[in-house]
């Protein structure tokens, strides 16, 4: 049998009391491997723990704190396998990417409730995504799972521990691999309609796009919220989208270009069907369709 070498409790505890963000540890690896999409949706929280001592020897894997059942992402498109049989793993994946590179994804949710009760299994809707199918090909974004504190790490905080190897031989630190990941505003099948609920403040105004620093997201019909953001976003503002001001002005050209830096903006998107392009939020990825430019 396979052991997972995962999370000790005292040195997770130490992490919670530290309060350390994402991005306070220096990477102990020079190199700088190709983007992946960051495995958690929504707020987390990591630090370079990659190598510390635990009782079953130098720590695997990053754990990255996330609120209990957030959605686990596909590192990169590629295969998934389940590892149900692991006392210390607890409900686990396997995810083989396609560029060569296989991703560990520990502890996943083994709860039927917001408490502990460890009363769900490693099935899907509890510890994988609702109708996933083990060795079912992945999308890159593509939800596999949900973060949880099963295994040795039941009744801790919920994390996900998060290993790299690449080439599928050992693990290596995953911290970079973290530090340059994209981190994306919603996530959905291929091709699914989506639109999207912006909140935030005007970065650049112009005549048909406007810059956005994001702080609150909300995708439909998905149900999914993120908040305390602060990601730049930048839309297209096309000649058919609305764009008002809470005194009432409606004239699109006025408004957007009149618009001040740093005033409050609520944007919802035009319909559009999902894309790891859509789904990244990349540059003029996303239409506007209604724009309203909140006034004191």
């Amino acid at each position: 049998m396979r052991r997972h070498r995962t999370t000790a409790r005292g040195a997770l505890f130490l992490f919670l009391v530290t309060g350390l963000l994402a991005g306070t540890a220096a990477a102990r690896s020079g190199d700088t491997p190709k983007p992946i999409v960051f495995p958690i949706l929504g707020a987390a929280h990591y630090v370079d723990d990659f190598g510390d001592p635990r009782p079953g020897g130098p720590h695997q894997g990053i754990d990255i704190l996330a609120a209990k059942k957030s959605l686990a992402l596909a590192a990169e498109a590629g295969k998934v396998k389940f590892w149900t049989t692991s006392a210390s793993a607890g409900c686990m994946l396997y995810l083989y990417g396609a560029g060569g590179t296989t991703y560990y994804y520990i502890h996943l949710n083994n709860d039927l409730t917001r408490g502990n009760d460890n009363r769900g299994k490693c099935v899907g809707g509890t510890a994988y995504a609702p109708g996933l199918k083990n060795g079912a090909k992945v999308a890159a974004g593509q939800p596999v799972g949900f973060v949880g504190d099963s295994g040795d790490a039941d009744g801790m905080h919920a994390h996900l521990h998060f290993e790299v190897h690449p080439g599928g031989g050992k693990a290596v630190d995953g911290f970079p691999y973290l530090q340059t990941a994209q981190h994306l505003l919603f996530s959905a099948p291929k091709g699914k309609p989506f639109t999207l609920e912006l909140d935030g403040t005007v970065m650049k105004p112009a005549s048909l796009t406007l810059q956005v620093k994001v702080s609150a997201v909300h995708a439909w019909p998905m149900g999914q919220r993120q908040v305390k953001l602060r990601r730049p976003l930048l839309l297209n503002v096309p000649d058919t989208a609305v764009v008002q001001s809470t005194n009432g002005s409606s004239t699109r050209k006025t408004t957007i270009l009149s618009a001040r830096v740093g005033q409050t903006v609520k944007v919802w998107t035009m319909p559009a069907t999902a894309s790891l392009k859509t789904e990244r939020g990349d540059d003029l990825s996303l239409d506007a369709a209604l724009v309203l430019l909140k006034t004191p």
